[in-house]
């Protein structure tokens, strides 16, 4: 019974394609033929997959790019100090050490924003009970506006006009509109919880760095060895020197202006003065942060019974530091260490700063740095004559 189904059934079934043509007289097998295409248009659409792929990949990721760049810069600049620092804590490949290092960073990066933090929060109390105050009864003209060297008598007057009187003070501060404050404050809130969510993803992206970095350098060496040669490399080595040279001079310049500015305030009697230096050295690092502290420091003195002067002091000599370090100082460094003339590092440095904020600051002299190298080394580089015979 079975083997007379399994007949019938291999009766009805139709012809394999090979059965058939080998009935016609064909060849016994059918390949599939490939595509009437070359090396050289396979190739292309190999670069034109990976391109999409890496524009993909990259507008999947536009959100923690900065982060990861950040992290990147770290690792770059802080390897040789890593690596005398993982050579003392342990003896082989581990996670103790990048992970320690990490730590340490954090624990530096996050010691000034804490203390400006504190200083703000100690003087919301003030602030809420100065509002009030101008509210109910009005605010008197404080006396340290009479020793301002500066414009005492137009601020005296403005006050006068707008803080003294409990009703036309009632009315300006009614201009600012609560809702909009409240607003603003939520709006400030969520861009600190969310600057501070992107700060911890770098230090997560640097402890990954610095874990492997080893494996990702040597990666990276060898694929710019494959699509450029060994001038790929070369550009890498000096885009890293670029780096290490940014980062060493804006924190060299930057602890330089923060001391020397520090001396003022201990000079001119600031409050609090170890808390402005190290406020000052850290906001330095950052476009016009160290104005906004050592501005603060001398409001700070003269509005505590200070000299008026003696903030003024602080101003101008805060002010003279600044230009000299930043206009001068800070671009020949980075200059000098990134192998640029000065104004090339001058533009990298500034231009950078207005084309992509604060990461230009140290995007800018590496752009400027490999456009030198691929100007000097791939464009003019001389070609060795060849020898006859």
């Amino acid at each position: 019974m079975t083997e007379r189904a399994k007949s019938v059934a291999s009766k009805q079934r139709p012809p394999k394609r090979s059965e058939a043509a080998r009935s016609e007289g064909g060849p016994t097998t059918t390949e599939r033929k490939p595509l009437p295409t070359g090396a050289g248009a396979r190739m292309n659409a190999r670069v034109v997959l990976a391109l999409a792929l890496v524009a993909l990949a990259l507008w999947t990721a536009a959100g923690f790019l900065p982060a990861v760049i950040w992290a990147a810069i770290l690792a770059t600049s802080l390897w040789p100090l890593y690596t005398k620092f993982a050579a003392r804590v342990t003896s082989g490949r581990s996670s103790l050490a990048p992970l320690v290092f990490t730590l340490v960073v954090a624990l530096i990066l996050f010691t000034p924003m804490s203390l400006a933090v504190y200083q703000i929060a100690q003087q919301g109390d003030l602030l809420v009970g100065w509002m009030k105050q101008a509210g109910e009864s009005g605010i008197e003209v404080p006396d340290w506006l009479a020793r301002l060297p500066i414009a005492a008598e137009s601020i005296e007057q403005w006050w006068r006009s707008n803080l003294s009187d409990p009703k036309a003070a009632t009315a300006w501060l009614k201009s600012v509109n609560a809702d909009n404050a409240s607003e603003l404050f939520r709006t400030f809130g969520g861009q600190l919880l969310h600057r501070l969510f992107l700060l911890f993803f770098s230090l997560i992206a640097l402890f990954v760095l610095l874990r492997n970095g080893r494996s990702i350098s040597d990666r990276v060496l060898e694929t710019c060895d494959r699509l450029f040669g060994e001038a790929g490399e070369g550009l890498a080595e000096q885009m890293v020197d670029a780096i290490r040279g940014t980062v060493n001079g804006t924190v060299l310049v930057a602890a330089g202006e923060g001391l020397l500015i520090g001396v003022a305030y201990f000079v001119a009697g600031v409050p609090h003065a170890i808390v402005f230096t190290i406020l000052t050295t850290a906001f330095a690092m950052l476009p016009f942060g160290a104005w906004l502290a050592f501005t603060a420091a001398a409001v700070v003195l003269v509005s505590g019974g200070g000299s008026g002067f003696a903030a003024a002091g602080v101003f101008f000599w805060g002010a003279i530091v600044m230009l000299a370090g930043d206009h001068f100082v800070w671009p020949t460094l980075v200059g000098d260490s990134a192998r640029l003339p000065f104004l090339f590092a001058f533009v990298g440095i500034f231009g950078g700063l207005a084309a992509f904020g604060l990461l230009g600051l140290f995007l800018g002299p590496v752009i400027m740095s490999a456009l030198l190298v691929v100007w000097r080394e791939w464009v003019f580089r001389p070609v060795a004559p060849e020898k006859n015979g």
